[in-house]
């Protein structure tokens, strides 16, 4: 049994660890912070999971260092940009590894971080050792590796469509265009006018235009499969659901698509590759025939499902897909990377 931990335990993604790691059955949870919840059993504070043995005598403590690193073999960093990296630099020197689901260690670069996310990088010398989480397509890395770069949502929904295609040679690399909506949890648990009810019902926007943190993730792991720079134009959108992100991928092709019979050659083409890439992928669900993604069919799941259509009009491939964006884009996809790093069985506790 691997002990575990959460730092920041409280948020959504953090309570989502909570919720599978109780019930992953080679995992231990030994620790839970949360600075405002300190004191409080994990029972008083996610009634939910009272029924748990284990909630009504773990209780919640203020992030302490030592103290984790005592009592954990991983760490799960469940805390926004800025902060992950003052647990995660004492955590790795204690011996730990950390699983860090903020954007803290996901670029290589801290000149673009700064960048993004208009503060210098608390920690550069550590974006080296990082590995990018997504497990699909640095798997063999993270088995390696003692800090683990957990993915953004929306960058796991635009990566595992695109990056086989680009590897394949199917698409351009130019005039990628990325339409993403995501359900409000994507927000984060806090009191921000824009993000109560009467605010979010029935009503959809786009925000973070025309420059999202997330681009920068996004645009550098496109430009590792290609070798070459790429560039992206992404909008996302708040939509009025709890969980859940659909994205909609505009691509080019590789080659001139204004025949029939190009298109079927074509289709044929994208059909081998994400049978290449997903075929033994657990969490990844090519679907066929008329089916289209649907945030319905992953919600409280760590799929990513994903389906194209080849548009002989305009000579564009339109690629969508659907995650939930507390699971496969964020807290399960973690888990999947502990997973790997552990030696288990990908699956488990993920099903």
């Amino acid at each position: 049994m691997k002990k575990v931990a959460i730092v920041g335990a409280s948020g959504y993604s953090g309570e989502e660890l909570v919720k599978r790691i109780l019930n992953h059955p080679l995992v231990e949870l030994v620790a839970v912070t949360s600075r405002q919840n300190a004191g409080q059993t994990l029972a008083q504070v996610f009634p939910k999971f009272a029924s748990h043995p284990r909630t009504k005598t773990l209780r919640f403590t203020e992030p302490d260092v030592a103290g984790l690193a005592q009592a954990a073999e991983v760490v799960f960093l469940a805390l926004p940009h800025g902060v992950a990296a003052e647990f995660a630099v004492p955590l790795l020197a204690a011996g730990c590894t950390v699983i860090d689901l903020s954007a803290d260690f996901r670029l290589k670069s801290a000149a673009v971080y700064q960048d993004f996310y208009a503060h210098a990088h608390p920690a550069p010398e550590l974006l080296a050792k990082a590995v990018y989480g997504l497990p699909e397509i640095h798997r063999e890395a993270i088995k390696h590796s003692s800090l683990i770069a957990s993915p953004g949502c929306y960058p796991t929904s635009i990566l595992l469509p695109i990056i086989p295609l680009i590897k394949a040679g199917l698409i351009q690399t130019t005039g990628i265009i990325a339409d993403s909506m995501s359900g409000v949890t994507g927000a984060g648990r806090k009191a921000e006018v824009d993000y109560l009810f009467c605010e979010c019902n029935e009503s959809v926007r786009a925000y973070g235009v025309p420059k999202h943190r997330h681009l920068s993730e996004i645009e550098e792991q496109l430009g590792l499969a290609a070798g070459t720079p790429v560039t992206i134009q992404f909008t996302p959108h708040l939509i009025p659901v709890n969980r859940g992100i659909l994205s909609t991928l505009y691509l080019t092709p590789a080659k001139p698509l204004t025949t029939a019979a190009e298109a079927e050659s074509l289709n044929a083409q994208i059909a081998d590759c994400y049978a290449t890439a997903y075929a033994n992928e657990p969490f990844v669900r090519v679907l066929t025939g008329k089916a289209l993604p649907d945030t319905k069919n992953v919600t409280d799941t760590n799929v990513c499902e994903l389906a194209w259509r080849l548009d002989v009009r305009t000579g564009r491939l339109l690629v969508i897909s659907a995650e939930d964006n507390l699971v496969k884009g964020a807290s399960g996809q973690a888990i999947q990377s502990m997973n790997i790093w552990c030696g288990f069985p990908e699956t488990t506790g993920l099903l």
